[in-house]
C-alpha cells in the first residue's frame, strides 16, 4: 500500500509520496519489497495515489529487483480497504497486505503459516509498543482469536499493549463485502464488520523490528535505527569499522573524519577537514565542503553543504544549497531545492519548505512555507511587510510589538493606527496585545491616516507610533510603518533595537498588574485640522476662493481634509471616498488619476490631486486635465517656495535630478543631500532650519507642521503658495527646467550585492566619487549612481547629464561596468564552488 501523501512528513514529501523518503540510501518501499522477496513473495501489486509517478518511475516493473510488480490507481480516495478492492481481480488466493512507508524486518512467513494454521478469514499483524495510545489496539484470546478492537484509546481503554501494524494476511472472499461506492477502511469498518459475523479473525504478534514513519522525528529516528542495525536491513555499500557504510566512488581525504555510526553514499565528497559526525546519514552525490560538519541529520542526494556550515539533528532535502557558515539546527527540516545564504541559522524545529532562498546572515526562527526569500533584516524600506496570514501573521505581529515594547522603557505610551481593509485590523489589533504585553500603554485611533496618528506623536509626547497599511508598492502586501519622535520615521538605531529582540526572542513580560492599557482619544482629527489651518495663511487661501478635484483613493484622509477645506474656503468635489472594510475593487492609482482628470474638466477646476490609500502622497493635475509628472511636481513646489521669498533649506534624497540645485541659486533657499530612504530624508527634515524635503514619487514634507509625508499638509501648503500667484498652474509647471535624469533597474543576486559595490570602488578610486549614499560618479558631463536596492535582488543605476542622450551615455556606461564586475565575479564563485 503505498497510497499515502505524508502530510505530517512535510516539507519532506512536498516534491514526492511518503513511501519514497529515503532510509540509509534508499526509499522505505524499497526495502519493504526486498523483505517480500526475501520471504518468498515474487508478485505485488502496488496501489498508489498520491504522485503515482514517482512510484512508477523508481520500480518500473520490478525486473531490476527480481520481481513481478503491478500498480493499482486511486482516482479518488477509496480508504485502506476500499483501495485494496481496487485490485480484488487480480487477487484470487490468499494475500498479504503491508504498507509501503512503516520499516519493518518482521518475518511474513510466519504469518503467513498462522493464518493457513488457523483457518482465518483475517489473519492482522500485531506488534507490542510502550504507548500504544496514537493506534489501533487489538485485543485477543488465549489462543490468538481477536475478541475487540479498540481506535486511538485512552489509558482507560488500554487492555492490551498490542497495536495493529497494518500488515494483513486476508482471504479474497472478504473483499465481497467491502463497497465501491464509498471509502472504506480496514481496521475502523471492515474487520469490526467481519468479527459482529462471526468470521474468523485472528492476531499473530511480530518480535522483530517496526516503526511507523509519519513525523519527522520518526523518520529520523528509523534511520537512526538502521545504523544501529536495531532493524535488519540490505544497507548498501562497503562496510567499515563495524558501523560505517561507504557506497561507490565516495571521495574522502581522510576516513577518521566520519565517525560511525554512519552512512555515506555513492559518489558523496568530504573535503578535507570536513566532518561526518556520528548518526549521519547521506544519499548519494551529497558533498561536505572544508571544516563542514554534520551530526544526527540526515541528507538528500546532491545537497551541498557549504565551508565551516554545521547540521545538527535535521533533515534536509534533494539539491539544497547551504553555504558557507550556516546553521542548521536541531529538529529542523529543509525540503528541495532550498538555498540557504551564507552565515544564516535555521533555528530547532522550523521547515522550510521547497525551493526558498534564505538570504545570507538571515535567522529563521518561523517555518517559510510559501515565501520565496527570507531576509535577514526584518525591516525594509518602508518598515515591515509581507503578505497577511502567510508571512505576516498575527503571531508575528505580537512578537514584532513585544519586541517594539521592549526597546522602550515600561510604561511608555505608543499611538496606532490602520487603513480600513479588515486584514489592516487583524494586525494593528494583534500589535496592539504584543505592547500591551510588555507593559506599554497603546492609543488606538483605529481609521485614521498616518499623518493624523504622527500628529498626535509629536504634539502629545508619545513615544512611538505604528500604522497598518496595504503596501504602496504592492496592493496584495501589508505594511506596519513606525515611527518615533516627533513623528519621523523609525531610526535605524531603533530598528537595530528591535530586531535584536525579535530575532532573539528576548522580550519583556509584564506581570498581571503591569500590563499596557487601551485607550482611545476623541477629536484626533479635529486637533490635527485645527493646528494645520494655524500654520497656513488662512486669508490668502480663502481670498484665491480654489475651486478643487479631490480623488480620495479610498483613503481615510476623507475624514480630515474636509475640517481644513471648509474654514480655507476651497470649494471640492471629491471622488472615492472613505471605504468600508468590506467595500471590493479598490481604484488603482492610474484609476484616482484618471477620474480626478475627467472631473476636472467637467467643473473647470483651478487643479486636481488624487491621494494614494495612505493619504502620504499627492499626485497633481492641472487645469486643463493634464496629469502632472512627480518630478515636475517636485520642482513646482520649489519653484513656488523660491517666488514667495522663503528662506531656509531644502532637503532631497542623493537620486532627486541636481536641478534643484541650479533652481535655488540667488535665493534664500539652500539644498541638503540625504540617503535614499524614507527614514534618512524624514530625520534631516526634522532638523533646525529644514523648511521642506521631498523626494520623486509624490511625497513631501513640511517639517514645520508634520516631519512627515502628508497629503493633506501638501495640498493645504500648494494652495498656499498657489494663492499669491497669477498664472495658472499649467503655465507655472511650462516654466519649470525639464529634468534629463535617467532610471534603470539591474538584476543582481544578493550574494553579489557586496562584490559589485567593493569592487566598483576599487575600479572608480581615481574618479570623483560621492559616497553618501551608494558610488556616486562625477564628471564633466554629469553624474551617475549605482544604488543596491535595500528589499530586492536588484542595482538602481541614475544618470543625469546636461542633455538626454548625455544621460543614457553614463548610464549604459555605468551599467556596463556593473554588468562586467557580475559576470566575472559571479563566474569565480562558481568555480570556487564547483571546486
Amino acid at each position: 500500500m503505498a497510497g499515502g501523501e505524508g502530510t505530517r512528513l512535510r516539507p519532506l514529501t512536498s516534491n514526492q509520496p511518503k513511501p519514497m523518503v529515503p532510509i540509509v540510501g534508499k526509499p522505505c518501499m524499497e526495502h519493504i519489497v526486498e523483505l517480500l522477496k526475501q520471504h518468498g513473495f515474487d508478485e505485488v501489486i502496488v496501489t498508489v495515489a498520491f504522485m503515482p509517478q514517482a512510484i512508477r518511475s523508481y520500480f518500473g516493473d520490478g525486473e531490476a529487483l527480481g520481481l513481478e510488480v503491478e500498480y493499482s490507481v486511486e482516482e479518488s480516495p477509496l480508504g485502506t480497504a476500499g483501495s485494496v478492492r481496487l485490485a480484488s481481480g487480480k487477487l484470487d488466493e490468499p494475500f498479504l497486505v503491508i504498507s509501503g512507508d512503516a520499516l519493518c524486518d518482521v518475518d511474513l512467513s510466519e504469518i503467513v503459516r498462522t493464518h493457513q494454521e488457523k483457518g482465518a478469514a483475517v489473519t492482522i499483524g500485531l506488534k507490542s509498543v510502550e504507548n500504544p495510545l496514537e493506534f489501533g489496539i487489538v485485543v485477543t484470546d488465549e489462543e490468538g482469536r481477536i475478541e475487540r478492537f479498540l481506535e486511538k484509546p485512552s489509558w482507560g481503554q488500554v487492555f492490551s499493549d498490542t497495536i495493529n501494524t497494518g500488515i494483513y494476511v486476508l482471504d479474497p472472499e472478504v473483499l465481497n463485502h467491502i463497497p465501491s461506492d464509498r471509502p472504506y477502511d480496514f481496521s475502523k469498518e471492515l474487520f469490526p464488520f467481519l468479527l459482529e459475523m462471526g468470521r474468523p479473525l485472528y492476531g499473530h504478534v511480530f518480535e522483530g523490528y517496526w516503526q511507523d514513519i509519519g513525523n519527522l522525528d520518526q523518520f529520523r529516528q528509523a534511520n537512526f535505527d538502521a545504523l544501529d542495525e536495531r532493524v535488519r536491513l540490505n544497507i548498501p555499500g562497503i562496510r567499515l569499522r563495524g558501523n560505517v557504510w561507504l557506497g561507490e566512488g565516495v571521495e574522502v581525504d581522510d576516513l577518521a573524519a566520519i565517525e560511525g555510526p554512519a552512512f555515506v553514499g555513492n559518489y558523496c565528497r568530504i573535503a578535507p577537514d570536513a566532518t561526518v559526525g556520528a548518526y549521519s546519514v547521506l544519499s548519494a552525490s551529497v558533498t561536505l565542503l572544508e571544516r563542514a560538519r554534520t551530526e544526527r541529520s540526515v541528507i538528500d542526494a546532491s545537497t551541498h553543504v557549504g565551508r565551516s556550515a554545521r547540521l545538527e539533528g535535521a533533515v534536509v532535502g534533494r539539491n539544497c544549497d547551504i553555504r558557507a557558515h550556516a546553521h542548521v539546527q536541531e529538529g529542523a527540516a529543509i525540503g528541495d531545492e532550498v538555498t540557504l545564504g551564507a552565515q544564516s541559522a535555521v533555528f530547532p524545529g522550523v521547515r522550510i519548505y521547497p525551493y526558498k532562498e534564505v538570504e545570507t546572515g538571515a535567522q529563521i526562527h518561523e517555518s517559510l512555507i510559501w515565501e520565496s526569500r527570507a531576509s535577514s533584516h526584518l525591516f525594509g524600506a518602508d518598515g515591515v511587510s509581507g503578505l497577511v496570514n502567510v508571512d505576516l501573521t498575527p503571531e508575528a505581529a505580537v512578537r514584532l510589538a513585544a519586541a517594539l515594547g521592549t526597546a522602550l522603557k515600561r510604561g511608555a505610551r505608543v499611538v496606532a493606527s490602520r487603513e480600513s481593509p479588515a486584514a489592516c485590523r487583524l494586525i494593528k489589533r494583534a500589535m496592539i496585545s504584543g505592547l500591551n504585553s510588555t507593559g506599554v500603554d497603546v492609543a488606538d485611533l483605529r481609521v485614521l491616516p498616518s499623518a493624523v496618528s504622527r500628529h498626535l506623536l509629536k504634539t502629545h509626547g508619545y513615544d512611538a507610533g505604528f500604522h497598518v497599511a496595504v503596501s504602496y508598492a504592492d496592493p496584495e502586501m501589508l505594511q506596519i510603518r513606525f515611527y518615533e519622535q516627533p513623528g519621523i520615521q523609525l531610526t535605524s538605531g531603533l530598528q537595530k533595537e528591535i530586531e535584536k529582540h525579535f530575532t532573539r526572542h528576548e522580550l519583556r513580560r509584564a506581570a498581571f498588574n503591569a500590563v499596557g492599557r487601551v485607550t482611545y482619544p476623541a477629536r484626533v482629527s479635529e486637533s490635527y485640522a485645527q493646528d494645520l489651518l494655524s500654520a497656513l495663511d488662512r486669508e490668502a487661501i480663502k481670498a484665491r476662493r480654489f475651486r478643487i478635484v479631490v480623488d480620495y483613493g479610498y483613503s481615510a484622509t476623507s475624514f480630515v481634509l474636509p475640517l481644513v477645506l471648509g474654514p480655507l474656503g476651497v470649494e471640492a468635489v471629491s471622488a472615492h471616498g472613505f471605504s468600508q472594510e468590506g467595500t471590493q475593487g479598490t481604484p488603482s492609482l492610474r484609476e484616482s488619476v484618471g477620474q480626478a482628470k475627467r472631473l476636472v474638466n467637467a467643473i473647470g477646476a483651478d487643479l486636481g490631486v488624487a491621494f494614494d490609500r495612505a493619504g502620504e502622497r499627492l499626485f497633481l493635475i492641472d487645469e486643463q486635465a493634464r496629469e502632472i509628472p512627480v518630478e515636475q511636481a517636485l520642482l513646482l513646489f520649489l519653484r513656488l517656495m523660491g517666488t514667495n521669498g522663503r528662506r531656509g533649506k531644502l532637503a532631497f534624497p542623493v537620486t532627486v535630478t541636481s536641478r534643484v540645485e541650479q533652481m535655488v541659486k540667488g535665493s534664500k533657499l539652500e539644498v541638503i543631500r540625504t540617503p535614499a530612504s524614507l527614514a534618512e530624508l524624514t530625520k534631516a527634515a526634522a532638523e533646525d532650519g529644514v523648511i521642506f524635503a521631498g523626494a520623486v514619487g509624490g511625497g513631501y514634507v513640511f517639517p514645520e507642521f508634520l516631519p512627515a509625508y502628508d497629503a493633506v499638509a501638501s495640498l493645504c501648503k500648494l494652495l498656499e503658495l498657489l494663492a499669491p500667484m497669477d498664472k495658472p498652474l499649467s503655465e507655472l509647471v511650462s516654466e519649470l527646467p525639464a529634468s534629463t535624469l535617467v532610471h534603470r533597474q539591474l538584476p543582481c543576486p544578493w550574494s553579489l550585492k557586496g562584490t559589485v559595490m567593493r569592487v566598483l570602488t576599487e575600479r572608480l578610486r581615481n574618479r570623483k566619487l560621492d559616497l553618501l549614499d551608494g558610488i556616486k560618479v562625477i564628471d564633466r558631463r554629469g553624474w551617475a549612481q549605482v544604488l543596491p536596492d535595500p528589499d530586492e535582488p536588484v542595482v538602481h543605476i541614475y544618470a543625469e547629464g546636461k542633455t538626454r542622450e548625455q544621460s543614457d551615455e553614463l548610464e549604459a556606461e555605468l551599467r556596463g561596468l556593473v554588468e562586467e564586475i557580475m559576470q566575472t565575479e559571479g563566474a569565480g564563485t562558481e568555480a570556487g564552488v564547483s571546486s
